[in-house]
């Protein structure tokens, strides 16, 4: 389509199909699971999960062709070119995390929606802040990125809250929903300031303007910068914007709340890559402190939180997995923050450690789920003799919880977190780099503590009633079929990438094809 201009420039819009594939698959699944789900007997409402199953392979099935070259869609070409989507390299990586995510997640909610959520509407809310999130890494403009973040955040607040009846679900959604649009008007007011001093919203053209503002305009430049990085920091669970985060994953569905650690983090961490490294590299004497200091704080803060848990207090497994999350969230902060340190390309220690923790996250969160089966309460305790009576799940969560800890057999682990290391070391970021070596030991304590608890010797009921709770004798439900083939596949990749390390950084860095 071509619209003249006033000028007599001709501005050319242009859509590649392919290249908006991934994202608008999955919105078009969405939509055809809401109608079908009018029309569909109550009965048979389980197979719209195998069709938003079907939408999201689908989605990742297109990542493929995308592979052999960067593409751009949605441009404007006047003087200089500026395009509002680009399919390059780091798009299709971390669309693959998300839709991935998202496919794993859809496999844990199969049985979640037989009996306990409602399935239409749970089916076209996943779907729909899977396709803002696949969205927003392919966004170059500031629009479209806030949209994006929206498009991904908004479902996933009716998700968390979707459990009728439920009050720790409600006020969840609640607290999630009113923290999350608090710092969405400050990214808002951040992104007015930036258009005010640049007068575009093209992220590459931002850089540009930026390179030239003047004198009085510079102050307002800066707290723009600022501000428009909270909306992003939020999303990450980094400290002070991690607030939300325990409560939502206890009220939270367990496949909502690994959704949530995942695929909220991917989204978090996408944008602030794009806005720091494409839109502010010239500020980044102000972004580069800044995440360095949060990236501190947010692992040092996740780690003393997830120390304090009690082993007996209700609902603690998912308690010290929100508090790990979040500490996971300031290691993935290290190397955004040493990119402003340094030419060398950083983003990919980044990528590659993203890749891991999804991986064994959403492990961990699938062990969870099953356990949860016979112990509702979901309690750190309630995991002390699992190999007794799960040999395999004990197995793969020891394995999962290594990994995060990284300690051999999990070497992806290990490998990632030296990887994250060594990006803080070669920016000159020694202190920060000894932050993260005092952490990770840290971590260690905790980490250690539930692995041997899943082979000390089971015991009886009479810790539980000593607790105050008036759980039964647990009833061992067998593990549905969807959720073992989650815990498989994240245990097989885990494997697979601990006995090749190296696969992971390449795939991240764009030299594996």
């Amino acid at each position: 389509m071509t619209v003249a201009a006033d000028s007599g420039t001709s501005l050319v819009q242009s859509v590649d199909w392919l290249a908006i594939a991934p994202p608008t698959i999955v919105a078009v699944v969405g939509l055809i699971v809401l109608v079908a789900d009018l029309f569909t007997p109550e009965k048979r409402k389980h197979l719209l999960g195998f069709v938003a199953i079907a939408g999201l392979a689908a989605a990742l099935v297109t990542l493929v062709p995308l592979r052999k070259g960067d593409r751009e869609t949605f441009c404007l070409t006047t003087d200089t070119a500026a395009c509002s989507y680009t399919a390059d390299h780091f798009t299709l990586v971390i669309q693959f995390l998300v839709l991935g995510g998202a496919l794993l997640t859809a496999l844990l909610s199969l049985h979640e929606t037989r009996t306990k959520l409602p399935a239409g509407e749970f089916w076209f809310l996943l779907l729909s802040s899977a396709a803002g999130a696949a969205l927003l890494p392919a966004s170059r403009d500031l629009a479209t990125l806030v949209v994006a973040l929206e498009v991904a955040s908004l479902p996933a607040f009716a998700l968390v809250g979707l459990r009728r009846g439920d009050r720790l679900s409600s006020e969840a959604a609640l607290k999630f929903f009113l923290s999350s649009v608090t710092a969405t008007a400050v990214m808002l007011l951040g992104v007015s300031f930036v258009y005010a001093t640049t007068g575009t919203l093209h992220l590459t053209r931002i850089a540009t303007e930026l390179d030239d503002v003047p004198g009085q305009l510079d102050t307002l430049a800066q707290a723009g910068v600022a501000l428009t990085l909270v909306g992003f920091a939020f999303k990450t669970a980094a400290v002070p914007f991690h607030f939300w985060v325990p409560d939502t994953y206890v009220g939270a569905p367990l496949p909502i709340a690994a959704y949530l650690s995942v695929i909220g983090k991917a989204v978090g961490f996408s944008g602030l890559i794009l806005v720091t490294v494409i839109a502010f590299p010239g500020y980044a004497d102000v972004w580069g402190p800044a995440i360095a200091v949060l990236a501190a704080l947010t692992m040092t803060a996740g780690n003393v939180a997830a120390l304090r848990q009690s082993a007996t207090r209700a609902w603690s497994a998912v308690r010290l997995l929100a508090w790990s999350s979040v500490a996971q969230a300031g290691y993935l902060l290290v190397p955004i923050a040493a990119a402003a340190y340094s030419s060398d390309d950083q983003i990919g220690a980044t990528v590659a450690y993203a890749l891991m923790y999804a991986v064994v996250n959403l492990g961990a969160f699938a062990v969870a789920a099953l356990v949860a089966r016979s112990r509702p309460l979901n309690r750190i305790a309630d995991y002390r003799g699992l190999y007794a009576t799960r040999p395999l799940a004990a197995l793969a969560m020891g394995f999962f919880l290594l990994c995060l800890a990284g300690l051999p057999p999990g070497i992806i682990g290990l490998f990632a977190k030296v990887t994250v290391f060594s990006s803080a070391v070669d920016a000159g970021l020694g202190w920060l780099a000894v932050v993260m070596a005092v952490n990770v030991v840290i971590a260690l304590y905790y980490y250690l503590k539930w692995t041997a608890l899943l082979f000390r010797a089971p015991e009886g009921v009479a810790e539980g009633a000593a607790a105050g709770d008036d759980e039964a004798e647990p009833v061992h439900k067998g593990a549905p079929a969807a959720v073992t083939v989650v815990i498989v596949l994240a245990a097989v990749a885990g494997v697979a990438l601990s006995g090749y390390p190296q696969l992971i950084l390449r795939f991240a860095a764009g030299t594996l094809f």
